[in-house]
């Protein structure tokens, strides 16, 4: 059963990663946003169609812009902060009940 234990465990800790850096190109888009980046830059594209899928429905969903100011990176940013504290956890206590 260790290796099932370990199995979960290393699932977690690729899950936290990857919300954590998900979270890292939401913040570098919202940076890119308040300036003048080029659209052609190869980066900016990354940042822009990494995002843009989850951002577009929550924008759908929410109307959350209020002044010139999107939301919805905040909101999304939130969503990964509460999987990370719920999720990732979750499997570790899962992981280790498994023994």
């Amino acid at each position: 059963m260790f290796v099932v234990n370990n199995f979960m465990m290393a699932i977690a800790q690729l899950i936290d990663f990857l919300l954590t850096a998900f979270m890292w190109v939401i913040i570098g888009r919202a940076v890119i946003s308040w300036v003048n980046a080029d659209p052609g830059n190869p980066i900016v594209r990354f940042l822009y169609e990494a995002t843009e899928p989850l951002l577009g429905r929550i924008r759908r969903l929410f109307p959350v812009s209020m002044g010139g100011i999107d939301f919805s990176p905040m909101i999304l940013i939130m969503a990964i902060m509460f999987l990370q504290s719920f999720l990732v956890p979750t499997l570790k206590q899962m992981a280790m009940g498994v023994r």
